[in-house]
């Protein structure tokens, strides 16, 4: 017995069997419809008032006979047949449309999102007789430039007039419709199969649309989405994705089922494929029921702000303990996530024991996530000890440690390069490095420093991956000092300054002695530079590429390791002129060291103040 589709509820046997009938009949492959389809069509939503459709197949067979209600029509699910790059589904949609309206918008969107071959409707008469017939089909996009929308409300649409990616023809009378759709399609697949041979992407991860939403009844909401969203972009630049568009929507409140709302989604779903985007990234943390929701309205990839991150991480970490970490956050993201059944495989074990149900592949697949968890906790426990006894070793040399803290991209790994001399990664990325290098400086007398380079923080951090980077951070729990680098040239530095203040306190390091360090002094304007240092008077001014500005830094660290190097009965005098010294065997004390600098200096417990003042002068502060 044939399968109707959709809302065939209350369905008398009459209308049943009306419907039935349509998988009867045949379409040649040169008529988007014949007119004995159109006729059953009519029939049977005249008689069931309701829309009905048919999925047909370029072999000339129906596939699909689909109910709708009065106004629409809910496709089932067709699968990823032909769905490759250049090629349609071999399916084109021929329904019913009761009041003679054109096509709608889930008309259009179900063309692009499903790449069906053509969607044509058939606007009828209040007696139920076929009148007109509009149709629709995907046509290449040769526009794919990066555009912000901005709206105020699901409806509205703040982008200018852009390229659409199908084309509609019609309302034709049904009786003058004359078009080779054998030909067409050939036509349209050649073409898209030459566009996607010639379109380049630069990055390697294809290209995303990146989507914020937020609640507009929050003070300041449009700001600091736009910041958001600036981020968003970074971070998707570093994980390696081409950004084709960016989405912001203020709402009264977030949908809890789609985010967006299901409007404006399918307005991003047509975005999508005029940009030829094939990734959602959306600014926030999702459920996983919310993730599924958009995945399956769009069939387009999604990632949230988390997998993003956690991406990067995988990316970036190069050391076992790092990659360790970053298992640990990724596994502790996918359990509450894997929630993709399958019962072909419910009975696995047998014997005593086994009887019963068994244990389906899902319960399978967790349990081996949590065991794979449990032992890599074991792992980073292990690790934790080996880095807690290199640093009691230290403390019993009496060797000061400085850490720097910071967010991510504000210069920390170029400022330990500068202080010195180490070769560590940086880029004007975030998260370029994750690892925790130590580097020694050396001072006069024999007196030295550790220099450790910490991992970056972040806006809200996921608290998977912060859970199992918490033993990486607390390397800074032994230090003397913290040296907290904010990027002074970017505008959301105060922000960043808070969150790195949040995350210290989280972590019970806002008691140690810090020294704020505002980087980049190169891509401020002069005055800029002294209104920061006149609202922060402890805070020094530098910018890492450039050693000489390092000198007021270098002075600051003299004095206020000066009481732990009156322990060792000596206190280094300091004058900025810096030389390369070599290391000596530490017996692992300082993990994975290149070579020091050595900072010489006058006899003088003086040199620290006119160093100070010297450096003070370059800025004119």
């Amino acid at each position: 017995m044939p399968t109707l589709y959709g809302n065939t509820t209350g369905l008398s046997p009459l209308a049943t069997k009306t419907l039935e009938r349509i998988y009867r009949r045949k379409v040649p492959l040169a008529s988007i419809a014949t007119p004995e389809l159109i006729k059953a069509l009519a029939e049977a939503s005249h008689e069931t008032g309701r829309q009905v459709g048919a999925l047909v197949h370029r072999s000339g067979e129906i596939d699909y006979v689909v109910v709708g209600d009065a106004t629409r029509l809910m496709l089932p699910d067709i699968g990823r047949l032909r769905a490759a790059q250049g090629r349609f589904r071999a399916l084109r949609l021929v329904h019913t449309h009761l009041f003679n309206e054109p096509l709608t918008r889930d008309d259009l969107v179900d063309l692009v999102r499903l790449r069906l071959d053509l969607v044509a409707a058939v606007q009828l008469s209040p007696q139920g007789e076929p009148r007109t017939l509009q149709y629709a089909y995907n046509v290449p996009v040769h526009g794919n430039e990066a555009v912000t929308v901005t709206v105020d409300d699901e409806g509205g649409d703040g982008r200018g007039k852009a390229e659409l990616p199908y084309r509609t023809v019609g309302p034709i009378a049904v009786g003058r419709l004359d078009v080779d759709f054998g030909a067409l399609i050939q036509a349209l697949e050649d073409e898209f199969a030459k566009r996607s041979r010639t379109r380049s992407v630069a990055a390697k991860d294809g290209r995303a649309i990146l989507v914020h939403v937020a609640e507009k009844a929050k003070a300041g909401a449009l700001a600091r989405a736009e910041e958001s969203l600036r981020e968003l972009t970074e971070l998707a630049g570093t994980a390696g994705v081409d950004v084709a568009d960016t989405v912001l929507q203020l709402r009264d409140r977030i949908d809890p089922r789609l985010v967006l709302g299901k409007g404006k989604l399918d307005e991003v779903v047509l975005r999508a494929s005029e940009l030829d985007a094939e990734t959602l990234v959306f600014d926030r943390d999702l459920t996983p029921s919310q993730a599924s929701a958009i995945a399956k309205h769009t069939d387009l990839k999604v990632l949230d702000r988390t997998q993003l991150i956690l991406d990067i991480f995988a990316q970036r970490a190069e050391s076992s303990d790092g990659k360790l970490q970053v298992e640990l956050a990724q596994l502790k993201y996918t359990l509450p996530r894997l929630g993709q059944k399958d019962d072909s495989l419910s009975r696995l074990t047998g014997g005593i024991g086994g009887r019963g149900p068994g244990e389906t592949k899902l319960e399978i697949g967790r349990r081996r996530a949590k065991e794979r968890v449990s032992f890599l906790e074991a792992q980073l426990k292990r690790l934790s000890r080996q880095r807690e006894q290199r640093r009691r070793r230290r403390a019993r040399l009496g060797v000061p440690v400085v850490s720097i803290v910071g967010y991510t991209n504000a210069g920390k790994s170029t400022l330990l390069n500068t202080l010195t001399g180490a070769d560590v990664l940086a880029e004007n990325k975030l998260f370029a490095t994750l690892d925790t290098r130590s580097r020694r400086l050396r001072f006069p007398e024999e007196r030295e420093v550790v220099i450790t380079d910490t991992v970056g923080f972040i806006r809200e951090l996921p608290k998977d991956l912060f859970a199992a980077f918490r033993a990486t951070f607390e390397e800074a729990a032994d230090a003397d000092l913290l040296l907290h680098v904010v990027d002074a040239s970017d505008p959301a530095r105060d922000q960043h300054t808070e969150t790195t203040e949040a995350l210290l306190t989280e972590l019970d390091l806002i008691g140690i002695p810090r020294i704020l360090v505002f980087n980049k002094a190169d891509l401020i304007a002069p005055e800029e530079g002294r209104r920061l240092l006149l609202g922060h008077p402890d805070a020094v001014l530098l910018s890492a590429t450039d050693r000489e500005t390092t000198r007021e830094l270098l002075a600051k660290l003299a004095d206020r390791l000066k009481s732990r190097w009156d322990e060792a009965a000596t206190v280094p005098a300091y004058e900025a002129e810096a030389e390369g010294g070599e290391l000596e065997d530490d017996g692992g004390l300082f993990d994975g060291e290149a070579e020091s600098m050595t900072v010489l200096g006058p006899p003088s417990g003086a040199g620290a103040e006119a160093s100070s003042a010297r450096a003070r002068g370059t800025f004119g502060a």
